[in-house]
């Protein structure tokens, strides 16, 4: 062989300056290194959330865009017969919380978006040029309530079509604001006569200016509209305004019913404006409300509510530009019958209630089964949350709601029976993941929802059937498989408050296709206290061998079954509020923390009992590594490639240890962890890939590593941040590369290493 010459010994040096570089060794920072490639998409379930309100287009026909409360904001594309998400590119999580949408009248190109989440977060006007490709961020003083109480109410931010630099904003907490430079730059108005609440008192929401209305016929073009409306949802002695002079003065224009607060309006071309009315602000917590009609030329009020109300209030309202004096108008918290949605074509002197006459089709998001109970041929209630509601101004036959847990669509508005309604979600995916695991058998992964319970992902390309039933629970917290027996798997979960339970733990056989219910006895935590089930509110965790033969229920006592629930016993040596894991390959070995003693405790004799280990290497404080609610993910984790092959993060940090907990290493680097989840290992190495949301110097984002923690490769890109709103992450044993992630608001997403 021959020496090397002087030019591959300088590229030889090169390369290993920037291998100590990116090792940490020098001045390089995380956000000079490249992402490695990855293919992301989501594990589709098919909407799931509340998305408060829809918007088609007045300046091309088959455009349409949608805001959900924490999932960002959709376009409709025809062409590709989905909805494309918007925000997918943004860091800012407040941003994925949209308080208000406008698209611009004229140039079917530009879009506008009020974002912010809450009261305590950040807020900014997002301006479009491309369709949402790309945005323009103006931060703005006044914060929002995208993810609040009254995020149906709106739309709060309007264009004027005879002027569409000009812009209006009706803020929660500091009254109206205007901007004539394409919402470059912000004003509040200083003439309405409502200037607002200021910020609420601790998560108290404020109605604020509910809705702004331009009137079309009122101005010309380029010369700007002369009358505007804005509602204004807070106490007081007025709640509707109108200015004729282009929003310089002000006057009150409560029409008959001053005591209700106007949640949302639509005018039409004749100037003719529409207004739902409530009693509160909803989405819950409406007993009361009214729809009225203000005639353009005369100005005399009308009241035009349908007359079967039984419960609840109004608040989604449309009017069909196509086909003049065809309206249609939302019921909300009707939970008897049921909400609903009722049409006019005489601007409402006579109402059609469309629930008797209305089937559904949920082929293709089955889950919707379990959203309520249904009369409706093809399943699937009529919803409830109805404040999205949109009649197409190119075609009166198409019509959208939006419920609490779908977007409904039909073809066919006008039919005079027979309505059929579809779910209109191919693209969207706007959910919370509490929990997920990737079993080594049976399906690749099973997952842990908000509201929608769970489900077992056969095909990720495919909303799944539910399954998560005997019990079914709204909320599942925590799953756990065996590790040598993965088609058993174990769960517990939550319900809402006002429904009756019986059990909140189930166990499956079956990979989790059917379950059965696991019920705890009593038990009393000192003498002078009476028994109690513990587990019956959801914030037991399960947890289940590695030969699927036990069950350990995180009862303030845990208690420990070997024959699914018939008998139960107690664990010798655990703690109060213990919470264990099982080894993943030996049945016999438990694991748990006892953050008292800052000392870890295993169990080889199947959680007969439990004693200390050294756990040498681990910090001398690990508090930092303890869960505070039932919806975390659990910071102690057994490998399923190795008895004894334990992870465990405390604060920041991850440790490793291989021998069951005796001595542990540090493995993670300068990752400064979140979350973190395991994987199937690279050919030829026995340790776990290693997933995690962290930050590596100023860079936060989803990192991978091969070699237990040493070097860390981010594997998103600023294309796919999500609003780094995560809850869970976890690898696949199976699959070497996948990972799995449940995030805040965007659904379930899943990347593979990308072909290069």
């Amino acid at each position: 062989m021959r020496p090397a010459g002087p030019l591959l010994v300088r590229v030889a040096r090169i390369v290993r300056t920037v291998l100590a570089l990116a090792l940490g060794c020098g001045s390089l920072s995380a956000k000079d290194l490249p992402p490695a490639p990855y293919h992301w998409a989501n594990a589709k379930v098919g909407g799931g959330g509340f998305a408060p309100g829809i918007v088609f287009s007045q300046a091309e026909r088959g455009l349409a865009w949608l805001r959900t409360d924490m999932g960002g904001a959709y376009r409709w594309d025809a062409v590709a017969g989905r909805w494309l998400p918007l925000q997918d590119g943004m860091a800012e999580g407040s941003y994925m919380g949209v308080e208000s949408i406008a698209p611009d009248p004229v140039n079917p190109d530009i879009v506008y978006l009020a974002a912010g989440m809450g009261a305590t977060s950040p807020a900014a006007i997002l301006r479009s040029a491309d369709r949402g490709r790309h945005w323009t961020i103006v931060p703005v003083p006044f914060r929002m309530g995208g993810n609040e109480n009254g995020r149906g109410l709106g739309e709060r931010l309007a264009i004027d079509p005879n002027r569409t630099a000009t812009l209006f904003f009706g803020s929660r907490h500091d009254g109206l604001w205007r901007s004539d430079d394409s919402g470059a730059h912000w004003a509040k108005v200083a003439g309405f006569p409502a200037p607002g609440l200021g910020a609420p008192a601790a998560r108290q929401a404020h109605g604020g200016v509910s809705f702004v209305v331009l009137d079309p016929a009122s101005g010309a073009a380029g010369q700007g509209s002369r009358t505007l409306y804005a509602g204004v949802a807070d106490p007081g002695a007025h709640h509707l305004f109108r200015s004729a002079d282009g929003g310089a003065t002000w006057q009150a224009d409560d029409g008959a019913r001053p005591a209700l607060l106007p949640v949302k309006a639509a005018i039409d071309a004749r100037g003719t404006l529409f207004v739902t009315y409530d009693d509160a602000i909803g989405p819950n917590g409406i007993a009361d409300g009214a729809v009225w009609r203000r005639d353009g030329a005369s100005g005399r009020w009308a009241d035009i509510s349908p007359p079967d109300r039984t419960s609840g209030g109004f608040m989604g309202v449309s009017v069909a530009r196509s086909a003049p004096g065809t309206i249609a108008v939302s019921s909300i918290d009707r939970w008897n019958p049921g909400d609903t949605v009722w049409r006019s074509t005489d601007n409402g002197a006579h109402w059609t209630n469309l629930r008797d006459r209305s089937a559904r089709d949920i082929s293709a998001t089955p889950f919707l089964r379990d959203e309520g109970p249904s009369t409706d041929l093809g399943g699937g209630d009529f919803g409830h949350w109805i404040t999205g509601l949109a009649i197409d101004p190119f075609d009166a036959g198409h019509a959208a709601y939006t419920t609490g847990a779908t977007l409904y669509a039909t073809p066919g508005f006008g039919a005079a029976s027979g309505l059929k309604w579809a779910p209109w979600t191919e693209g969207i995916e706007q959910t919370a993941v509490i929990t997920l695991i990737s079993p080594t058998g049976g399906a690749n992964l099973i997952s842990g929802f908000g509201d929608l319970a769970g489900f077992v992902h056969t095909d990720l390309a495919r909303s799944p059937q539910p399954s998560f039933t005997n019990p079914y629970l709204s909320n599942t917290n925590n799953l756990d498989y065996a590790g040598q027996a993965p088609l058993i798997v174990v769960r517990s979960g939550s319900l809402y408050e006002d429904h009756p339970r019986d059990a909140t733990l189930a166990w499956s056989g079956d990979g989790g296709m059917t379950w059965q219910p696991v019920r705890t006895p009593a038990i009393r935590l000192a003498d002078d206290q009476p028994g109690q089930r513990y587990d019956l509110h959801g914030d037991a965790a399960i947890i289940v061998s590695a030969d699927g033969a036990t069950f350990i229920v995180c009862t303030p006592v845990p208690l420990v079954t070997r024959d699914h629930g018939r008998s139960w016993g107690l664990a010798q040596g655990l703690h109060r509020d213990a919470r264990p894991v099982a080894d993943k390959v030996d049945p016999g070995r438990f694991y748990s923390v006892d953050f008292a003693g800052n000392r870890l405790l295993a169990s080889s004799d199947g959680a007969r009992s439990f004693a200390p280990v050294a756990g040498k290497g681990l910090p001398a404080d690990l508090g930092p590594g303890k869960v505070h609610w039932r919806e975390q993910q659990y910071r102690l984790v057994a490998s399923p490639f190795g008895a004894g092959d334990l992870w465990f993060q405390v604060g920041d940090a991850l440790w490793h240890s291989d021998d069951g907990g005796q001595s542990f290493g540090q493995a993670s680097g300068k990752l400064r962890v979140e979350l973190f989840g395991l994987g199937k290992p690279v050919e030829g190495s026995r340790i776990a890939a290693i997933y995690a949301i962290g930050t590596l110097g100023t860079v936060r984002g989803v990192w991978r590593s091969l070699d237990g923690g040493r070097e860390w490769t981010r594997i998103n890109d600023a294309d796919h941040q999500w609003g780094l709103r995560f809850r869970v992450i976890g690898g696949d044993p199976r699959i070497f590369g996948r990972v799995y992630i449940g995030t805040d608001g965007r659904g379930l997403m899943y990347g593979d290493p990308a072909a290069r």
